[in-house]
């Protein structure tokens, strides 16, 4: 399935997509969030014929594809050609941050450069909605933990990020800075989350060509390593790392979004996302 969230910011109805006909949930479930993404609920979601289901009119906003995000988890550096491209070592480890889940929004909706920001970057990411109660899973068990899939922009505001000194969520928690969807498909349509063909446009031009089969830790190999510091709920977001090709690593000399500017951001069976770029007062 691909369960979608749509309308006005903050009242979000839940609804799926039936080819690309967008149809509504409410009658079923009263969101796309935690407490709707354990295997029961799908089930009873996936036994409903669409076609019974009221088809929405018009073109409504997409809303993030999850609802009332409990954690908004980032591993850092999961792709070796991304590391290199950055000059950063191999870790040994998953790098973990955190982005503030005031940063969620929309798939399309616009993302806005913060006062003083010269230095905001691209990043395509899958990411990962957690289905059920993980706490010390194996890598064997822990895609059985997984609701489903979706496609992350992990937007970053690079001087923010690397000299402000702190943490990297100075730089990646900026309000828009996480969208998320365009849908939430569920895991039975994604047998295999580390074969999954991923890009990134600016403007038309192609910036970010990848691959989930060259990440450094797999989403099995994460959710292990993160279930093991803390317990993962329903309806949080790991966000899995970039492939190469982000501003910062641009040669001969980094390239940042500007005003107007027009992301495009794709994985193969999770859809697209569009975002154009603006700059807060």
């Amino acid at each position: 399935m691909k369960l979608v969230r749509y309308g006005e910011m903050g009242k979000e109805k839940p609804g799926l997509m039936d080819g690309d006909t967008l149809r509504d949930l409410s009658a079923h479930v009263d969101d796309i969030a935690g407490g709707t993404l354990d295997d029961a609920t799908l089930d009873r979601l996936r036994a409903i014929d669409p076609a019974t289901l009221p088809a929405v009119d018009g073109a409504p906003r997409i809303g993030a594809c999850v609802g009332n995000i409990g954690k908004f988890l980032c591993i850092g550096l999961n792709y070796s050609d991304h590391a290199a491209e950055t000059g950063a070592a191999i870790p040994e480890h998953p790098i973990l941050f955190f982005k503030a889940n005031s940063a969620i929004v929309g798939p399309n909706d616009d993302v806005v450069m913060p006062r003083g920001s010269t230095h905001t970057d691209w990043e395509v990411e899958l990411g990962v909605v957690i289905g059920k109660t993980a706490k010390y899973v194996s890598q064997v068990d822990a895609l059985n933990y997984v609701a489903g899939y979706c496609v992350v922009n992990d937007v970053s505001e690079r001087h923010f990020q690397t000299q402000l000194t702190g943490q990297w969520t100075k730089g990646k928690s900026c309000d828009t800075f996480g969208p998320t969807g365009p849908w939430l498909v569920t895991r039975d349509e994604v047998p295999n989350p580390q074969d999954l063909a991923m890009s990134l446009d600016v403007n038309g031009k192609r910036m970010q060509t990848g691959n989930t089969n060259t990440m450094i830790f797999t989403v099995a190999e994460i959710i292990e390593h993160l279930s093991g510091l803390m317990t993962l709920h329903p309806g949080d977001v790991i966000s899995t790392g970039t492939p190469p090709g982000v501003g910062m690593g641009m040669k001969p000399e980094p390239v940042y979004l500007n005003v107007g500017d027009v992301m495009e951001v794709h994985i193969a069976g999770l859809g697209t996302q569009r975002q154009t770029v603006g700059q807060d007062a």
